[in-house]
């Protein structure tokens, strides 16, 4: 996705540690035209799938799910790092470990808003190692619930996730793979 990548190296930032900061308008700072238009290319990519739900893992894929769940008129669940005290105790839950952060969490989705049987849309902003994808999985499998894909809109092709998901047979979508970066010589995109 052109415009993406475009953002991406006008306004990405590479840190130290494989950290890519494009929080002034993917994940911080929000882009609205720019989460429309990756909702739009998300539909695309996997209009030809059956797709009950959109999941994701707060914070900054919600609004991303959330877009992208109005194009295929389903609702968009979020799995929650943190338990919240609302919520009960009738939760699927899954074991992920943080790239960015570096901390590893329980993510919680309760059953009422996973049914099992249904075909469910990953999504997500970034995919380095594959742990909260991972996860989105688990909590998936635990439901009985099928895996109609993983969009993601940032993929770190250098890293592991991606292939990882795609040897286990999941339709992973990436809007933009970065092949490898650094502070010194920047970004450069997988074509």
């Amino acid at each position: 996705m052109q415009l993406l990548k475009d953002r991406i190296l006008a306004e990405g930032r590479v840190m130290p540690g494989s950290i890519l900061n494009v929080g002034s308008f993917l994940n911080q700072q929000v882009d609205i035209g720019l989460y429309n238009e990756i909702g739009r290319e998300f539909y695309r990519r996997f209009s030809g799938v059956p797709v009950d739900r959109i999941l994701t893992i707060e914070a900054s894929g919600i609004g991303i799910a959330c877009i992208t769940a109005q194009y295929f008129a389903v609702p968009a669940v979020f799995a929650r790092k943190f338990r919240a005290k609302n919520i009960g105790n009738n939760l699927y839950s899954a074991e992920v470990t943080s790239y960015t952060h570096g901390i590893d969490y329980t993510i919680t989705v309760p059953r009422d808003y996973l049914p099992g049987g249904k075909s469910i849309l990953l999504i997500d902003d970034f995919l380095a190692n594959g742990c909260a994808l991972e996860g989105l999985v688990m909590l998936c499998e635990s439901a009985g619930a099928s895996i109609a894909g993983a969009g993601v809109v940032i993929e770190k092709g250098f890293q592991s996730g991606g292939r990882h998901l795609r040897e286990k047979g999941i339709q992973l979508e990436s809007l933009a793979i970065i092949e490898e970066m650094s502070p010194e010589t920047g970004i450069v995109f997988r074509d």
